[in-house]
Formats: C-alpha cells, structure tokens, sequence
C-alpha cells in the first residue's frame, strides 16, 4: 500500500482508507460484531493504516467495534473519530459543540476505542452556537493534556477552516467528494486545504456505493438504509444517474479496471494530500478497492472523465435540505 501525508501535519497514512461507519450504521446491510472485527482486520492486513469512525455511528458501538479490531495492531494504524453531538441513552440529539462536553467526548471516545489517545479528532458538523474558535482551542487542550494528536473538521465552509486553524492548526478536513460530489472544487475548501496545508479525507468517495455500478433502474432502497431520504437515491434520480455510471464503466472497460477503481483513481489523481476511506462490508469489494493502487490513470483519462463530467449532469441533491443546510457553515 502507498502512503500519503495528509497535508503538512506530518500525519502520514496508507493512500485509501477504510470507513468504518457503514459496519453496523445507516445502511441496510450490517455486519454482527465479530464480522466487523474481521473486515477491519483484513483492511489492516492488506496495508489500510487508517480508520475512521465516531460516536455517532451506532451510536456508539461503532468505536467499540473498530477498537476491538485494532487493539493488537495500535501501534501501526491512526485512527480517527468525530465529536459534536449530545448523545444520551442510544439516541441522538442535536449538535453540542461547547468545549465541556468536548472534553467528555473525548473521554468516551478514548474508552470505547480502547486507546490513550485520538490520533484524528474532528468536529462532526460546525455548531452554529459555538464559536469555532472555542471549539478550536478545546481541541488544542486536548492535544496538550496527550489526549489527541490531531485537530480536524467535517464539512466546514472554507470561512471557518481559517478561523479555526489559526487557533490551532488543522490536520485534515473530512468532506464529501467524488465524481458525483465535486463540492469542493467550487466552495473554496480544496484552494483553502491547498494555501493552509491541510489534508483532505473524502467520505462517500464511491457515491455511497453509487459509482461502484452495483446499482440499477430497478434499484430499491430499503427501509432503514440512509441512502432511502437522500434525493439522488430516489427511483426517478437513479434511473437518470445510470448514464453516468454507464460511461464509467466504458472508460473502466478500457482500463481493465471497475468504475469503483476509476472513480478512487480519479480522487487520488487530484491533488497528493487526498485520502478516500472508502467503506464497504464485503472482502471482495475491500480487494477491489485496495487494487486501485494499480491503475494510473494518464492525462488522456483524466482528460475523457472531465469530459464525461461536464456533460453528464447528476440528478438530484446530495443531502436534503435539512441536512444541506448543515454542511458549509
């Protein structure tokens, strides 16, 4: 596996990740335990040296899973995980960024995973009642007192990524990107990651499964998946979105690759500091991910993809509007 430095925090990773959320959170097909532990141990085995979770994912019990997994194995892996919610008794409530319970946070997270000390913590979303500065310097004493190494962002607007990191430098930022999610080339957030030396985590780099092919007109969400309220994943947007996914699949073709490989291939081709964790809960598909390393896309590819991205437009919005109208802040 290849690695990459997120940025200039000197955090230095495998070039994809693995993104432990989908194990036995937000979508239909979960994992029990012992086959989470499993799949993250794989990922480890074939190189991944990066994971990520939060407290939200279960809630809760996501943490507990990938410190299981990882406990023999600490010493060589990052891990990261995520604050910003209240949480109380297994359900979610709504953001809670004020430094106190920052701190407690941060202890939970530390029990669950098992470990002394987060090696990326990020604020899951910006908390429109905290000032991003305090939350910054509530990380920044966390990292004094050794209880993280690392300070991130999910989703931010570039406006508060230079607040917060001239408080306490940012490592990375966790957002949304990929062929059918391109936020970040318009918003400000890669220029920014670029001017600052921040590192960039896509989530969802296969479009929340999307982009992998798997997909077709009959597709139907069922009941309980995340992907079942998101506007994209509607039957109307997806019969529409295959044109996309069609063309991938010839450039792939030509490639002797998948159009999952294409679409991680086109993210690493972006810019070097960028690091997928793509998620997934099959071994063949954790393969298939990691085998990207394996396809080099030339200028001629990158070339035929802008193409196909310019003229293929993508149907429906990423998130609906409440959640939209989280992101960006």
């Amino acid at each position: 596996m290849k690695m990459r430095q997120l940025g200039k925090s000197g955090l230095t990773v495998s070039a994809l990740g693995f993104g432990c959320m989908g194990l036995d959170f937000a979508y239909a097909n979960q994992l029990s335990r012992r086959d989470g532990v499993a799949l993250i141990r794989a990922a480890h085995e074939r190189g991944v040296t990066f994971f990520d979770t939060a407290e939200l994912y279960g809630p809760l019990t996501n943490e507990e899973l990938v410190g299981e997994a990882l406990r023999a194995v600490r010493d060589h892996v990052v891990i990261a995980t995520k604050f910003g919610f209240d949480i109380s008794d297994g359900k979610i409530g709504g953001f809670n960024s004020r430094p106190e319970h920052i701190r407690a946070a941060a202890e939970g997270s530390l029990k669950r995973l098992g470990i002394d000390v987060i090696d990326l913590y990020y604020q899951h979303r910006v908390d429109p009642e905290v000032p991003i500065e305090d939350v910054a310097g509530a990380v920044r004493d966390l990292i004094a007192a050794g209880k993280v190494r690392h300070f991130g962002l999910s989703e931010p607007g570039a406006s508060t990524v230079r607040r917060a990191h001239a408080v306490q430098p940012i490592a990375a930022l966790q957002n949304e990107y990929s062929l059918w999610t391109r936020g970040p080339e318009t918003n400000d957030i890669l220029a920014t990651c670029e001017e600052l030396g921040i590192g960039l985590v896509p989530y969802s780099p296969l479009g929340k499964g999307f982009l992998t092919g798997a997909m077709g007109k009959d597709t139907r969400i069922a009941a309980g998946d995340a992907r079942a309220n998101l506007p994209r994943f509607q039957a109307e947007a997806i019969a529409k979105n295959l044109s996309f996914v069609d063309a991938l699949e010839r450039i792939a073709e030509r490639k002797g690759a998948t159009p999952a490989q294409i679409a991680l291939a086109w993210l690493l081709a972006q810019r070097p500091w960028i690091v997928p964790i793509p998620g997934t809960t099959k071994l063949h598909r954790l393969e298939e991910n990691l085998a990207t390393a394996d396809v080099e896309l030339s200028s001629d590819d990158l070339g035929e993809i802008a193409r196909l991205l310019a003229e293929i437009p993508i149907e429906g919005e990423r998130y609906p509007a409440h959640l939209l109208a989280t992101v960006g802040r």
